[in-house]
Parts: C-alpha cells; sequence; structure tokens
C-alpha cells in the first residue's frame, strides 16, 4: 500500500503574505485615497494627525476583513478565472477556515478600535459598508444581477461617509453628495475593467454587464455614469464651498473621463478599456487630493 503524499509545509512568510493579500491591499489603497481628502475638507483643514491615523487603521482593517470574507466566498470562481487563480485560498497558502477566522477578527478588531479612537457613528458605518459588500454584493448580486456592482458599490463608498463622520461626528449634504460621486463613478470603473476580462467572467457565469449586454449597450452605460459624476463633483464643489483649484481640476478630470467612455462606444478595444481603468484610478486620486489641496491652500492664504 503506498501512502499518501504529504504536502510541505507552507513558510511562514509565505503565510503571513497570503493573509495580507487576503485584504486585498491595493484596493485597500484606493479607498484610503478617498478618507484623509475627505476629512480635510470636513474638518476645513487638516485635522490632528492621531485623528488620521486613528481612521485610517480602521478603515483598512475594515476593508480588509471585508475583502478576505469575499476571498473565501468566491474561492470556487477564483480558482476558475485567470486573473484570480493565484489568490492564496486557490493555491492552498490559506485554508478557508483560517481566512475567515482571520477575516471576522479585523472586523472585530476594527470596530473596536473606530469606536475607542474616533467615533461610534464612524465605527457603525465601517461595519454597513462590511455587512452590505458581504451580504449584498458578494452573497447576492454578484452571481445574480448584472447591476451588481451598480449596487454593491455603495460598500466602495462608504470610506467617504466614514472619513467626513471621523472629523465632524455627522454626515452632512455634502458627505452624500461625495459619497454619489464615488458611488457613480465604481460602474464604469469597474465595467472596464469587466469589458478586459468578460471571458472570465463568462466562464464563471458571474453576469457582469459586458458579458450579458452588447459592446454599445455597456459602453453607452459608462458614459452616461461617468457624466453623472462629473455633474456631482462639480456640486460638490458648490456645497462645501471649494475653490478655483478644484474647481478647474474637478471641470477637466470630469472632461476627460467622459470624453474617454464616449470614445469606448465606437472603438470595441480591450485595450482602450484598459486605458479608462487606469485613468478612472487616477481621476479619483487626483480628484481627491484637488480639493484636500483646495482647502489647505485657503486657509493658508
Amino acid at each position: 500500500m503506498v501512502a499518501p503524499a504529504v504536502s510541505p509545509p507552507v513558510p511562514l512568510s509565505t503565510r503571513l503574505a497570503g493573509f495580507v493579500a487576503l485584504t486585498k491591499p491595493r484596493i485597500i489603497e484606493l479607498l484610503l485615497v478617498t478618507t484623509v481628502p475627505t476629512m480635510i475638507v470636513a474638518n476645513d483643514g487638516v485635522p490632528s494627525i492621531w485623528l488620521m491615523v486613528a481612521t485610517v487603521i480602521g478603515g483598512t482593517l475594515a476593508a480588509g476583513g471585508a475583502n478576505a470574507i469575499n476571498m473565501v466566498v468566491d474561492r470556487d470562481i477564483d480558482a476558475r478565472m485567470e486573473r484570480t487563480k493565484q489568490r492564496p485560498l486557490v493555491t492552498g497558502v490559506v485554508t478557508p477556515r483560517a481566512a475567515l477566522v482571520f477575516a471576522i477578527g479585523l472586523e472585530v478588531i476594527a470596530f473596536v478600535w473606530l469606536t475607542a479612537f474616533v467615533n461610534l457613528l464612524s465605527a457603525v458605518l465601517a461595519l454597513s459598508a462590511c455587512l452590505f459588500y458581504v451580504f449584498i454584493y458578494t452573497l447576492w448580486l454578484k452571481r445574480t444581477s448584472s447591476q451588481n456592482i451598480v449596487i454593491g458599490g455603495a460598500a466602495g463608498a462608504v470610506p467617504v461617509l466614514i472619513g467626513w463622520s471621523a472629523a465632524t461626528n455627522t454626515v452632512s449634504v455634502s458627505a452624500v453628495v461625495l459619497f454619489g460621486v464615488v458611488f457613480f463613478w465604481t460602474p464604469p470603473h469597474f465595467w472596464a475593467l469587466a469589458i478586459r476580462y468578460r471571458d472570465d467572467y463568462a466562464g464563471v457565469d458571474v453576469p457582469m454587464l459586458p458579458v450579458v449586454a452588447d459592446h454599445r449597450s455597456t459602453t453607452r452605460q459608462m458614459l452616461a455614469y461617468a457624466v453623472v459624476v462629473w455633474a456631482l463633483s462639480m456640486v460638490f464643489a458648490w456645497t462645501a464651498g471649494l475653490g478655483p483649484i478644484y474647481w478647474v481640476t474637478a471641470l477637466v478630470l470630469g472632461g476627460a473621463f467622459t470624453w474617454m467612455c464616449a470614445g469606448l462606444i465606437r472603438r470595441e478595444s480591450a485595450a482602450a478599456a484598459m486605458r479608462i481603468f487606469t485613468f478612472s484610478i487616477t481621476y479619483l486620486t487626483v480628484l481627491f487630493a484637488a480639493m484636500a489641496l483646495d482647502v489647505v491652500v485657503t486657509n493658508w492664504w
């Protein structure tokens, strides 16, 4: 009788790297890009360094936990998609049980941390975003609706509410408008990526819009959302009382984003879609940097 093969133990450094990968650090970076500038605008100046650090730590833990749960749920389709087949739950670097315990632990720590060092409102918002992302997007909409990323994208827009509430302990009209900017930015951002990986999503029966709709219908919707993002970014300038640095930046960036989405309607190209995906990240980063810079410069003068 031949003894079954025994897999070699996974090195500690590899396992640790696997746990970090579960949190999707690149996505967290993008979420946090929106948090600190929002705090500066809400505070009408730079808040205390400790408050910003505490908010970023809490937001990182909360987002990381939600992303890890998402990987646990989606490990079956991750194993079949070219883009995700090297994720730690697929390769076996981390077990599903360990990943789930890790994720829930992060969420508990995040809630306690934000409650203790920021405020209860921010902690509740962070927990709500996690629950929405896991139960509404991951467990329900992702595999059943072509509008999955439209509705599910709300979770990714919550960090601006967390940032605003961290600085003011309230959620104002301006915060809601800024939430809208990120909410409506998400579909064209993600659909651009989904165009590139359309076959991947089709192969695992995930009904992303580019899978279930033709190119023209998908890109027209991307254009419509880009126009709404552009309009809301200008509304935010008015509600938040921002100055010319932000006004000009929002005007130019919104125009460029809209123009690129319009161009994609006429040209069915995965490469062009990826350029929109890359630019959309730049768009969000520069827009939020501009609003923070506008407040700092205005106060300095």
